[in-house]
């Protein structure tokens, strides 16, 4: 396995791995999934273009020789602080620790990038067990709650998570 930066090139098999672990009946092989929440894509390819394009940011892929299992996206919000999201296995190959080595290689391109101190996520507050995976990798709840990015009934909320980096 091997770990690097997405190039365009990249994309559509990043974006069917984001579908994947996120979204429809495959999502449900795996424990990380939303597709029991909601409906429809996760995000689009030109949102992924994007994010290669942008220089305050990294799509970080793990590969399989070339074949991308899984992804995390780095993005500088400036003060020190990088935020983590877009973390996704291949539903086929989760529970073998290539979430922990993506949030490894995440945290440190936010140092070595960025220059960050401090990395921030997101997760739905009432995922415990998600909450929880990330607990055991250094996260803590900051008290914080933002809102779901997209309107759904009922309304979700994020709970903000942190970690320094050191």
């Amino acid at each position: 396995m091997s770990i690097r930066a997405a190039a365009p090139a990249d994309l559509p098999a990043v974006h069917a791995v984001i579908e994947r672990a996120y979204r429809g009946d495959s999502a449900r092989a795996g424990w990380t999934h939303e597709a029991d929440l909601l409906s429809g894509a996760r995000t689009d390819r030109e949102t992924l273009a994007a994010i290669v394009a942008d220089p305050a940011q990294r799509l970080l892929t793990i590969r399989d020789a070339d074949t991308p299992v899984g992804c995390v996206n780095v993005a500088d919000r400036g003060g020190g602080i990088a935020y983590l999201g877009l973390l996704c296995i291949d539903p086929q190959r989760q529970a073998a620790g290539l979430g922990a080595r993506m949030i490894a290689a995440a945290e440190a391109a936010a140092r070595a990038v960025f220059g960050c101190t401090r990395m921030e996520m997101t997760a739905i507050a009432f995922r415990t067990e998600l909450i929880a995976y990330y607990g055991r990798r250094g996260y803590a709840p900051t008290g914080e709650v933002r809102p779901f990015p997209i309107a759904v009934d009922p309304p979700l909320v994020m709970t903000v998570l942190a970690k320094p980096l050191v």
